[in-house]
């Protein structure tokens, strides 16, 4: 267990040392992104991308759908694909700040190292969760370290960064975590075709869609698209592309400051009281109110 603190202090004493405090920044390391906040932060709704993200001090939780996932020191969030996400800061304060990081995981590099590396066959027949928490293993905390410390290192970056990339993704396969990311890389498992289907809606939110057609789209039965989709995210296609559209409405809102009734539109709802409704569901306030509160004119 020593062994273990010592690692999660080193990793503490570097992200105090090269964070912002109170900012969530991206490294000289490209895909790398480092945490330092000092008190809990309300929730926040945002697409999250394929992530694998480590606390070593405070809490987060994280929302899909119905279900909260919370990690802190010890454990890890692994995101294994594009997904609407609720997140927030459970635990922080000036002396015991949150400190974490968290690495994008691309889907070039997943498979440029599944195809040099001999893995065990994982069943493909089941999809499970694009989200999930697992303990750190000694191994993982070691490459993780080594790639923070290339921040002090900044000549190093670019021959060894890549290589500490690799090293984390196999140790993310070879984890508790691994059918996770195996079952979307494989390109005939039901989470992969998932993944399509994903990528689909995020591309076409705005359009009316039918089940039948998206499920043509990914070579599933329409029984079977909602089976799956609804395991591996916890949702139902519908309610996926409902949270993708009024996510980009409050975007159109709040950053380039476009009318209520024009961000329902734009992103594809024909009944101003249905988009008002959807809404304050989701945010629990209506659009306006929402607006003004985020632009902080009070309301």
């Amino acid at each position: 267990m020593t062994a273990l603190a010592d690692r999660y202090q080193e990793i503490a004493a570097l992200i105090a040392r090269l964070a912002v405090p109170d900012g969530d920044g991206e490294t000289a390391i490209d895909g790398l992104y480092c945490s330092y906040r000092t008190a809990p932060s309300p929730k926040s709704h945002t697409a999250q991308w394929p992530c694998f993200a480590l606390v070593v001090q405070g809490e987060k939780c994280l929302s899909l759908g119905t279900e909260e996932y919370r990690y802190a020191a010890g454990t890890y969030l692994l995101v294994a694909l594009d997904l609407p996400v609720v997140s927030r800061i459970t635990q922080a304060s000036p002396e015991q700040p949150l400190l974490g990081l968290a690495m994008a995981i691309r889907p070039d590099r997943l498979r440029d190292l599944l195809e040099r590396i001999p893995l065990p066959v994982q069943a493909s027949a089941d999809c499970v969760r694009g989200v999930s928490v697992n303990t750190a293993s000694a191994a993982l905390l070691d490459a993780t370290l080594r790639m923070l410390r290339l921040l002090e290192q900044p000549d190093d970056i670019a021959a060894m960064a890549p290589l500490i990339e690799q090293e984390i993704l196999y140790r993310l396969l070879t984890g508790p975590c691994g059918p996770n990311l195996l079952r979307i890389a494989q390109e005939d498992s039901p989470s992969n075709r998932i993944a399509k289907a994903i990528a689909w809606l995020r591309q076409h939110y705005a359009e009316p869609i039918r089940i039948e057609d998206l499920a043509r789209h990914v070579a599933m039965s329409a029984s079977s698209l909602h089976h799956h989709f609804n395991a591996v995210t916890s949702m139902t296609p519908l309610q996926y592309q409902k949270q993708l559209r009024l996510r980009e409405a409050r975007r159109l809102m709040v950053v380039e400051r476009m009318d209520v009734g024009s961000a329902g539109y734009r992103v594809g709802y024909q009944s101003p009281s249905q988009f008002s409704r959807e809404y304050s569901r989701l945010y629990g306030r209506s659009p306006r109110n929402d607006l003004a509160e985020q632009l902080g004119l009070g309301g």
